[in-house]
């Protein structure tokens, strides 16, 4: 798999030009970069797809988050970017501008720019969702808020999020 991935990135991006990202890209379940994240989320993020892997016309992210079970992703607005939701596993709910709705697998969301958001995971198990964001920037804050999560490694103790995340918001997606 590395040699062929190896193989992808040097493909010429489109006539006897050379990208120095690829146009296509294959990701395994362990590969790519993997984040821990901070209290009240106490999961994890997984970056799958973003500008700085792959070359691609309209900036844009995709990715998964698990979040712990009892937890959730606080309240939060993305003001210049739009946002798709689809569960994957585990239940809980969206509260979208007040309303809430039910999060369960196969349920999937759109929340365009301005909309207030918090996804809250039931206490019985972790919630896992993929997430899309266009333009990008997410995996940005995930990375600069989270800790690196290597394979085989074990769950650490919850943590902080960083003094400084409200400065790392204003500079990513919120």
């Amino acid at each position: 798999m590395q040699d062929e991935k190896r193989e992808l990135e040097t493909a010429p991006a489109s006539g006897n030009i050379r990208s120095a990202r690829p146009e296509v890209l294959v990701l395994g379940p362990g590969d790519g970069a993997s984040y821990w994240q901070p209290v009240p989320a106490n999961g994890h993020v997984s970056v799958r797809v973003s500008p700085e892997l792959v070359s691609m016309q309209r900036p844009f992210a995709v990715g998964t988050q698990t979040v712990g079970a009892g937890c959730y992703v606080r309240e939060h607005v993305h003001p210049e970017h739009d946002e798709a939701i689809h569960v994957l596993h585990g239940t809980g709910k969206a509260v979208i501008d007040g309303q809430e709705h039910a999060m369960r697998p196969g349920v999937t969301f759109f929340l365009g720019r301005g909309h207030r958001h918090s996804f809250h995971c039931d206490a019985t198990q972790e919630m896992t969702f993929l997430w899309m964001m266009v333009p990008n920037g997410l995996e940005g804050f995930f990375a600069r808020v989270g800790r690196p999560k290597m394979a085989g490694e074990a769950v650490p103790a919850p943590f902080p999020r960083p003094e400084d995340v409200a400065a790392i918001e204003r500079q990513t997606v919120f």
